[in-house]
């Protein structure tokens, strides 16, 4: 079948023939393949969809399109593990998910992705880190994850070459959100590392791509059973993204947000701690760390107090050819932009309500984030001091501070931001961020 025949079938909502799909997936990593053409299938499969089989399918051969990773016995520290989130906005658990987990027995070799549409993505935090490799080869990946029990990069042109690109065309096409690309995207670079077991974060709310939760639970569902009869046990969370997940939102800001949540400065923020915990004892007990997810908070809790999981995090920054004194002096090293710009209350109150995703724009409007692929982004911008909903608040208090290059780009943010900011006479009702579980 021609590529633009596959690409008709798909639009048309008809069954693609298994051959031809993974014939596709090859012309993609060839080249052979345009990118409009990858355009068009990624909103044909927008619009239409794809059958489990197709997806498995479209899975398998992105994860087959480069290098798969194998782990020898004994290699390896402990089982191989990892978490993914589909995003949102402030969501930086992985930087601290990673190292907790190694802490606790685990071996994380976590390929991340970098930012899509309103959202930050994690390669892209790390990279606001002076000299963190995230592209190092193989042999240095496989060193870290070995001798440290960690190593978060980006994918690499070895891993998933397909996707990589499939990856850049979404982010500019207003195809992020489909539930197979998604799902292929993921479990492609996940399962080429190699995993034992994998724990997913499906987010929802305003700040989520899958702003209703019923459509991301069919999503967990969905990568939970297609990762599972892949060979890697995987289990989703539905998380709520109504709101910044933690205090910061950005790159340089959210891994300064990190480091803290790590050296234990002050408390932590309450609903980024239960994302977290959670996520991290789901992950032990996947591979059989804990025996259930009461004693995998217990094992997350004791790794975060005795000060092993943010020796991980700094081992992990330091053999990727970070500075060797980042949690000893954080400040030193990651700078958020310099013109702060703080957003008032416009009235006393309660904060209600934000509408998430306009503050990813606007985080994307300074800067932080890409309008074409492969564009450079500036890792300094963002937002931190941000309050959580439910606060309390007085006229002309903080609501967050924006960080930015100039005057005009930071008034702008901050209207945005204004604009995006409910205050009520009353406090919102109290929601968990662990809405559910789900197997495949």
């Amino acid at each position: 079948m021609l590529t633009e025949e596959l690409i008709r079938a798909k639009r048309d909502g008809r069954p693609l023939p298994l051959d031809e799909l993974r014939a596709f997936v090859a012309g993609i990593t060839t080249g052979s393949v345009s990118d409009a053409q990858v355009a068009a299938f990624a909103m044909a499969v927008y619009f239409q969809g794809m059958t489990r089989d197709e997806t498995v399918t479209l899975t398998l051969a992105m994860r087959d399109s480069g290098r798969v990773l194998t782990w020898g016995d004994g290699e390896l520290p402990g089982p191989a593990l990892d978490k993914h989130s589909t995003g949102g906005v402030g969501d930086k658990v992985s930087l601290m998910l990673a190292p907790i987990v190694a802490a606790c027995g685990g071996a994380v070799p976590m390929i991340s992705g970098r930012g899509l549409g309103h959202g930050q993505g994690t390669v892209d935090k790390l990279e606001s880190i002076p000299g963190y490799r995230t592209d190092p080869d193989e042999t240095t990946f496989r060193t870290v994850v070995r001798e440290v029990g960690c190593a978060i990069i980006g994918q690499t042109a070895e891993l998933a070459p397909a996707d990589r690109r499939i990856y850049a065309i979404r982010d500019v096409t207003g195809t992020v959100e489909s539930m197979p690309l998604i799902t292929g995207s993921i479990l492609s670079k996940k399962l080429a590392a190699g995993l034992q077991g994998l724990v997913m974060d499906v987010t929802f709310g305003s700040g989520a791509f899958m702003t209703d939760p019923v459509r991301a639970r069919e999503l967990a569902a969905l990568i939970a059973g297609v990762g599972t009869g892949a060979g890697c046990r995987t289990v989703a969370l539905l998380t709520d993204m109504n709101e910044t997940l933690g205090t910061a939102a950005g790159h340089a800001t959210e891994v300064l947000e990190a480091i803290a949540y790590l050296r234990g400065d002050g408390a932590r923020e309450p609903r980024l701690h239960a994302a977290t915990a959670g996520l991290a004892a789901e992950l032990l007990v996947i591979g059989g760390l804990a025996p259930d997810v009461s004693a995998g908070l217990a094992a997350v809790e004791r790794v975060l107090a005795d000060g092993s999981a943010a020796e991980r995090f700094a081992r992990m920054v330091t053999a990727l050819g970070g500075p060797a004194d980042l949690l000893d002096h954080p400040d030193r090293h990651v700078i958020p932009a310099p013109v702060v710009v703080p957003v008032r209350a416009d009235r006393a109150g309660w904060i209600a309500a934000v509408d998430t995703r306009a503050l990813g724009l606007a985080i994307v409007g300074l800067g932080g984030g890409r309008t074409r692929p492969g564009e450079t982004i500036d890792t300094g911008v963002g937002f931190s001091a941000v309050l959580p909903l439910g606060m309390e608040v007085a006229a002309g208090d903080a609501l967050l501070l924006v960080h930015a290059r100039d005057a005009a780009s930071g008034e702008a943010a901050a209207r945005a931001v204004a604009a995006a900011t409910t205050i009520a006479e009353a406090a919102p009702a109290e929601r968990p961020v662990i809405l559910e579980r789900v197997t495949g």
